[in-house]
């Protein structure tokens, strides 16, 4: 049973990783505006999941709101 657990556990773990991958792969592959647009829906909540991608990736581009 523990090693059923483990299993299952490690398999929602992976799918997890790789929704976060997506998701980053996709707000990378913003263009400026749109990418703007998704850091103005999270301003101020940098600490969140998404608007910190957001951020960083405007960073990259040198881009600012």
């Amino acid at each position: 049973m523990l090693k059923t657990r483990k299993k299952r556990l490690a398999a929602r773990d992976a799918r997890a990783v790789e929704l976060v991958a997506e998701i980053e792969r996709s707000i990378v592959g913003l263009e400026n505006e749109d990418l703007l647009d998704l850091a103005d829906i999270f301003r101020g909540k940098r600490d969140v999941g998404i608007g910190a991608i957001a951020a960083r990736e405007m960073a990259r581009r040198g881009i600012s709101l």
